[in-house]
Parts: C-alpha cells; sequence; structure tokens
C-alpha cells in the first residue's frame, strides 16, 4: 500500500476529530474536508482543503450535495496497482484519496424521539457517508477507512508508528466493520419507511447489535455466548450501563439485571427489587429507598438468596449497609447511581464485595420508555417480533365486578401487584400487602398451582393481602385457594368464558375484584 499522503475527513460526530487531523497534519498529509467538519478544523488551527476545491462543483443544495463526484469516489475506488486504472485517474485529475475518516448522521437516534416529524427524519438520511465508505471499503487493499471514533488513536499510533501505513490486516478489520454498520444503518432506514405504511407487518425485520462483550458462556458451560448491543434505544438499558466493580457479566446476570431494570422502571416512586432466574421474587415501593429495599428483600428471603438487587433511586451508604449484611449473598446490585460511600461499603465490608457486580445506568427517573423499540425472540428458524408491553393507561378499563368494592387502600395494592405481575413468567400470580411483595407464583402449568405457590411463600402474610394475575382465571378454583389463603381482593384483566362463575365464588367468599381489561403474559 502506498503511504497515506491525502485524507478525507467528513463526520457528523465530532468527538476526537481534532487530535486525529492534527496527528496527520503532523504527518504531512493533505486533510479534505466538508462543511461543519472544514470549519471545525479550520478552527482548531489546521489547514483544510475544502471538498469543493478538489471537485471544481459547490456544495448544494442543502449540502445534499457535495461528495458525489467522480473526483472523490475515483480516488477511492481506483486500484493503485493497475497501471490502466493509474492512466485513467491522472488522465482525468483523480488523486488517490487513501485515508477516509466518515461517520453518519444519526438515523436511529433521530427516529427514535417520540414525535419525530417525518422531514426532519428524512433529512437524517446519509447518502453521501455511506457511499464514501463503501467505495474506500471496497478498496480496502489501498484505502484505509475509519467510520468510529473510538478508532482514531490506534490508527493514527499504527500510521505514525509504520511511516505513514496501516497493516493489511488493520485495513481488512475496519472495512468489515464498515459494512457491518452501513448494513445496520440500512436496516434501520427500512423498518422506518415500511412503518410509516399501512398497518400490519413489515415485509422484512433486520436486527443487527454491536459487540459489547464475548462472555464466557451461555446459560450453561457447554454453550459459546456474546452480548451485543442495538444502538437506537434512548432509555436506560444494560447494553449501555456501567460496570463499577465485581467478576465479569454472565449470560445470566446479563438477563437479570435487564429483568430488574424493566421491573423499577415502571414505578415512579422509589423501588426495588429482588430478581431471580429472571422473576422478581420481591419487589416494593416506599417514600424512601432504603424502606423499598428491606421490603422488597423481606418479600421472600429465601429466594432472594444470590439474586440480583435492582433500584431505581441512588445507592448510599445507608442502602449499601444494608444490602451488605452478613446474612445476604447478592450476585449483583443495579441503580442509576452509587456514591463514594455506598462503592466503599459493597465492595470491601461483605465477604463477597470483591465479586459483587455493580451496574450503574444513569439517572432515568421520569424518563420516558421507547415504545417503538420492538421486543423480539428468536427461535430455531425465526424471529417473533411484537411491541413491548407498555400501556399508556393501565387503568382507564378498570372496572369493579363485585358486589364489594375495594377499599382505597386495598385499590392502591391491587395497582401495585398489578405492576409487578407483568414481570413475572406466565402463569404469573403476585400477593401483595401495603406497598410490597409478599408472595409470587411463576411459570406454572395451571393458574391455581400458581396460586397456591403464592399462597405458601406468603404464609401467614396472605391474611388480608391482594392478589394480582396476569391473565383471567378459567375457573372459581384460582379465586377460592387465594380466599383460603387470607386473600382480600382481586385484580385481573378479565375474559374467561367463565367470568361469571369466579365472580360469583369472589361474592360469596367475600372478596373484592377489579378488571383491568389489559393482558400481560410473558412467556
Amino acid at each position: 500500500m502506498p503511504k497515506i499522503q491525502r485524507a478525507l475527513i467528513s463526520v457528523y460526530d465530532k468527538t476526537g476529530i481534532e487530535d486525529l487531523a492534527k496527528g496527520l497534519g503532523a504527518l504531512g498529509v493533505e486533510i479534505v474536508s466538508t462543511g461543519g467538519t472544514s470549519k471545525r478544523l479550520r478552527e482548531a488551527g489546521l489547514k483544510v482543503l475544502d471538498i469543493s476545491e478538489v471537485t471544481g462543483f459547490p456544495e448544494m443544495m442543502d449540502g445534499r450535495v457535495k461528495t458525489l463526484h467522480p473526483k472523490i469516489h475515483g480516488g477511492l475506488l481506483y486500484r493503485r496497482e493497475l497501471e490502466e486504472h493509474r492512466t485513467q485517474a491522472a488522465l482525468h485529475g483523480i488523486t488517490a484519496i487513501d485515508l477516509v475518516v466518515v461517520n453518519l448522521y444519526p438515523f436511529e437516534k433521530t427516529v427514535a424521539k417520540p414525535g419525530i416529524a417525518l422531514e426532519e427524519a428524512i433529512e437524517q438520511i446519509d447518502i453521501g457517508g455511506p457511499a464514501m465508505l463503501r467505495s474506500a471499503s471496497k478498496n480496502w487493499e489501498s484505502v484505509t477507512v475509519v467510520c468510529d471514533p473510538l478508532d482514531y488513536a490506534d490508527v493514527l499510533r499504527e500510521i505514525q508508528d509504520n511511516q505513514g501505513h496501516t497493516k493489511r490486516e488493520t485495513r481488512l478489520r475496519l472495512a468489515a466493520k464498515v459494512f457491518a454498520i452501513t448494513s445496520r444503518y440500512d436496516a434501520a432506514i427500512c423498518a422506518y419507511l415500511e412503518g410509516l405504511g399501512e398497518d400490519g407487518a413489515a415485509p422484512t425485520f433486520s436486527v443487527q447489535g454491536a459487540l459489547c462483550q464475548p462472555l464466557r458462556y451461555g446459560e450453561n458451560p457447554h454453550q459459546k455466548a456474546a452480548f451485543y448491543a442495538v444502538p437506537g434505544c434512548l432509555e436506560a438499558n444494560i447494553a449501555e450501563a456501567r460496570q463499577l466493580s465485581g467478576k465479569e457479566l454472565s449470560f445470566n446476570n446479563i438477563l437479570d439485571l435487564a429483568a430488574a431494570l424493566e421491573v423499577v422502571k415502571d414505578f415512579q416512586q422509589p423501588a426495588a427489587c429482588v430478581v431471580k432466574h429472571n422473576n422478581p421474587c420481591g419487589a416494593a415501593v416506599a417514600e424512601d429507598i432504603l424502606d423499598a429495599y428491606k421490603a422488597a428483600h423481606a418479600g421472600d428471603p429465601l429466594s432472594a438468596f444470590g439474586g440480583i438487587i435492582g433500584l431505581n433511586r441512588k445507592v448510599d451508604g445507608r442502602v449499601a449497609t444494608e444490602i451488605a449484611q452478613p446474612d445476604k449473598f447478592v450476585e449483583a446490585v443495579l441503580a442509576p447511581l452509587f456514591t463514594r460511600e455506598a462503592l466503599e461499603i459493597l465492595t470491601t465490608k461483605p465477604r463477597w464485595g470483591k465479586n459483587v457486580r455493580l451496574v450503574e445506568t444513569g439517572e432515568f427517573e421520569n424518563q420516558a420508555r421507547a415504545k417503538n423499540q420492538r421486543d423480539v425472540r428468536v427461535i430455531v428458524g425465526g424471529l417473533l417480533v411484537q411491541d413491548r408491553d407498555i400501556v399508556e393507561d393501565e387503568w382507564a378499563n378498570l372496572k369493579t365486578v363485585t358486589k364489594r368494592e375495594p377499599a382505597p387502600e386495598e385499590l392502591e395494592t391491587l395497582k401495585f401487584a398489578q405492576v409487578v405481575c407483568k414481570h413475572v413468567k406466565s402463569n404469573a400470580i403476585v400477593f401483595a400487602k401495603g406497598r410490597g411483595v409478599v408472595g409470587v407464583g411463576a411459570g406454572q402449568m395451571s393458574r391455581v398451582d400458581s396460586v397456591e405457590i403464592a399462597a405458601k411463600k406468603a404464609g401467614e402474610r396472605a391474611n388480608g393481602a391482594v392478589m394480582a394475575s396476569d391473565a383471567f382465571f378459567p375457573f372459581p378454583d384460582g379465586v377460592e385457594a387465594a380466599a383460603r389463603a387470607g386473600v382480600t381482593a382481586v385484580i385481573q384483566p378479565g375474559g374467561s368464558v367463565k367470568d361469571d362463575d369466579v365472580i360469583a365464588a369472589c361474592d360469596r367468599l367475600g372478596l373484592a375484584m377489579v378488571t383491568t381489561g389489559v393482558r400481560h403474559f410473558r412467556h
């Protein structure tokens, strides 16, 4: 490969671009640039050749046309080793471009914003950027292409250490990265435009992720695994969270952390949960996050051992001290923030401190939910794609169907229990008292079995508790079992052909029942 003598730099995300350009300038590399990038580099004191000086045409049509020109793409695409290509380049005044530094308009982030206007979305479809990236990548034997600011320092160092050259394996790796990014970019545009049409399933669906980290193994040691991030999510998520301490996250840790985060995001008030095997075994809300955590742990202390803790408020020294009690064992703690005191306590005080995984998401209180994100499940040979289980007004169709109305405090606890129940695997039953979970029945093939498991977990605490169900009761046996345990009120979607029999059983047993009209199956 010839020595890098000319670089084309045109970036939307200008992170680190001045340092890269200064390093290239110090090596005598000529820099060609466009629009805002050119202005930014000149302000940094760099000598820059405008793209219009290369093409002989001004940037036009609000910047839509500037790099789509033979003198640009010829400089990228011509094969340096072919005499015919060199002759044609010289004949038409085409100068080789040896390094391309381009990143794209943020289409995915733009369309993820609620209420985005169509015109604004269309203007974020990058044309020239992908075209230059693809041209440079096709000719990777001769051209180095960089599309990620995280690669700037390494590429510059390699050029400095190799007398103006990059290594062949580096160029190939960077070219492959370009095609991964542009294919994901095109898939996002396709999904958005298809979504503008009539309701119904789009003819294609693509999902592509960027590697976050390789994992030691999957659900079991014999399964290879890795964690990939899907960009464009504007709400708190595990892929963008920071691990502050502890052992490497496992496949199962990540699943449980994601489940815990979704539980606590569903509450505006201070909330805590304990997740075990992807189900909340305890959850609570309170005026103070410490009280919420205590109540969540008390929901099922036995199952909480070795669990994942999720919190939607900052962890301070008080909360950390409670988590670090000698009778507790915690795999991971997730929260928006950890104070310095909390980090010190959790990583040094308990016997398991050096191993506990502390995961910080950043603040997400009052954060809007990204409803345009899709819930994707993989099966052998296919994908199942659906909207996320987010309901604008969960209680819009709330209706008391029994003779007895729930008391105000019962109704508030019923609502709390129903929110938690949404996150429990079907058939899902949640017993709650006050503002905390006291028993959970999850994943049973028969709903009455889930009721009986929740009752067993609750024990004496079931007396005076309320019950939530993720779907209707097919027979009266579920509410009858709950009444025997001491439950006083029930919330469920309704919709069974046996609804009348179930309601009659509640009236006979003195239970209040409200229906929501919204089912929350979670398989």
